[in-house]
């Protein structure tokens, strides 16, 4: 179960194939007549749709909404043997979709793949990240990895650096993973295994920090420099098909505690995607729009798959493109230099424009989405300037092209992806990263995550938490997006700043409309699919700073009940 190749498992392909009947159907022809299977009343509604957008009961029937009006007009298709809800009062939203995420269980700490919490709130000093470090050392055998995740620079003063960790251990390979996915940190034992010295020069792509005397101080940025020492390296090991199979459920059983019924999966390895048909077997009920790396390309080809083959629960969504580096790991590549920085730019792509090109005409001709990791503004550039030869090569009027993070724009860029019908899937976590923006300058703080700006153009905004870079916490999301305000209290780019219903929309329609299912989901609208929340509060009347406190009080997928807040939660 551990393949790393569509190819080795073809029968991911058959599974796909065996549900393409009702790979786009909208569920209108499944609704029947009264009685409901199930009526919530008394409600206040935000359905996301914009012929009625607020109502006040809803009526399921087979898996879709058979009726979403008034109290009265609802209770007219109550039968015997329909269950019924009373909100009192509370509030329902549709289904949370995050169309940008990586929900693989290594970053969920009680996983069995062995690594260490050293986020902010478990590691606050330097000193508590390596005690930490150093009890994890005293249970594992000599020479085995040590892991640790999800460390902030911005928090602990600076990164860590090969002699902070090897005062955890000479003996062990150590790895941390910072914040941001996209900046890593190894001790001395792993980079002497990797040949990292003085002359080492920099992979394509990548950067090996170096301390005063020229010597590389173990901050490794990007996956180039990662994969000289990981290559070099004892393999990471791997728990075991059961026990990677319950991670999964575990890790989305969170996700719909949260609210979350759709997710959208950029974490590009292959081999899970027979995992994921496991669960659906199983009857794992989140749905996964599932994004492949560009290495996938050709064998989604040569099987004929294309965006959106598929069913409700498990589709093939787009071919992720990484062209671009990182915002909160500072290592985009900007026209002008970072703050404080003057000769600093970030690491530039390893691809040339011509090569970029190339690979975007080949997965938008395969019939193909096309979501481009881009954050700093020269990368985005290049970005927009390959849809754009793409779509004058080979015209295609509804292609849905996207730009995942886009963190760093300029009017011109916006008005470039406006005209192309790029949609945008902008970051949403000012909240905890929001002090990873300062080294880019005041100056730019309103030209950043420009979620404002970029509804008011009516581009498609997609909302995603890219958890684990911040949590999988859709009230939290919001309330970031409303506030643009840090944990520690300060704005950062206010004029950005929308409101909760805007911020509802792009994790609901955006999102939907990003995946080619805005006929489906997205909205609490007759004849789509019943997945729906019940909140304790409404984020438009709540205080915005308190929107992150909002309860999940249901989950609904399928009209199904998948989570109900017990009463002494």
């Amino acid at each position: 179960m551990n393949t790393k190749s569509l190819t080795h498992f073809s029968a991911a392909a058959f599974f796909i194939f065996g549900m393409l009947s009702c790979g786009t159907e909208s569920g209108k022809e499944n609704v029947a007549s009264a009685p409901a299977d199930l009526i919530i009343q008394n409600a206040i509604i935000l359905t996301m749709d914009e012929a009625t957008p607020h109502a006040e009961a809803l009526a399921v029937k087979n898996g879709t909404f058979l009726l979403v009006s008034d109290n009265e007009s609802v209770l007219r298709h109550r039968g015997d043997d329909t269950k019924m809800i009373d909100a009192a009062g509370k509030t329902v939203i549709p289904g949370i979709i995050d169309a940008h995420m990586h929900p693989d269980p290594s970053y969920a700490f009680e996983s069995p793949f062995h690594t260490v919490d050293l986020s902010p709130d478990v590691a606050e000093t330097m000193e508590e990240l390596q005690q930490i470090l150093r009890s994890k050392a005293a249970l594992t055998p000599k020479g085995e990895w040590i892991r640790g995740y999800l460390y902030q620079d911005t928090k602990l003063g600076r990164h860590p650096n090969r002699y902070d960790l090897d005062a955890v251990s000479e003996d062990h390979p150590i790895l941390l993973t910072h914040s941001s996915y996209h900046v890593f940190v190894s001790n001395t034992y792993a980079l002497e295994k990797a040949g990292i010295h003085a002359e080492t020069t920099d992979p394509p792509g990548g950067a090996f920090d170096r301390d005063e005397k020229g010597e590389p101080d173990g901050i490794l940025r990007e996956q180039p420099a990662l994969r000289v020492v990981l290559d070099a390296n004892i393999p990471f090991p791997e728990p075991d098909t059961e026990e990677e199979i319950q991670a999964y459920w575990n890790t989305f059983n969170r996700f719909i505690e949260k609210g979350i019924t759709s997710v959208a999966d950029a974490a590009l390895e292959s081999g899970k995607f027979p995992i994921y048909v496991e669960l659906a077997d199983r009857g794992m009920p989140v749905r996964i729009y599932q994004m492949f790396g560009t290495d996938e390309l050709t064998h989604l080809s040569r099987l004929g798959l294309k965006t959106g083959f598929g069913n409700h629960q498990l589709k093939i969504g787009s071919i992720k493109v990484f062209h671009g580096n990182s915002l909160s790991g500072q290592t985009c590549w900007l026209y002008e230099p970072y703050e404080g920085r003057p000769d600093y730019y970030g690491i530039p792509p390893d691809r040339t424009q011509e090569e970029l090109n190339e690979l975007v005409v080949a997965i938008h001709k395969a019939g193909l989405q096309v979501a481009i990791h881009s954050n700093g503004d020269r990368e985005i550039d290049m970005a927009l300037t390959a849809i754009e030869n793409a779509l004058l090569l080979h015209p295609k009027k509804d292609h849905r092209h996207r730009i995942e993070h886009a963190s760093v724009m300029n009017e011109r860029l916006l008005e470039k992806a406006k005209e192309l019908g790029v949609i945008l899937a902008f970051h949403s976590y000012v909240y905890e990263h929001g002090d990873k923006m300062v080294g880019y300058g005041a100056q730019r703080w309103p030209w950043m995550h420009l979620n404002g700006t970029a509804l008011e153009y009516g581009i498609v905004v997609a909302g995603n938490s890219d958890y684990p870079v911040s949590a999988a916490d859709p009230m939290l999301r919001i309330q970031s997006l409303v506030t643009r305000t840090s944990a520690e209290g300060t704005t950062y780019g206010g004029e950005q700043a929308i409101t909760p219903e805007q911020a509802l929309w792009t994790f609901t329609m955006g999102s939907a409309i990003a995946q080619f299912e805005e006929a489906i989901k997205g909205s609490i609208t007759r004849g789509k699919l019943a997945d729906f929340v019940m909140l304790s509060d409404d984020p438009n009347t709540v205080d915005p700073f308190k929107i992150k406190d909002i309860e999940v009080l249901y989950t609904f997928i399928n009209g199904n009940e998948v989570f109900r807040k017990q009463a002494n939660n």
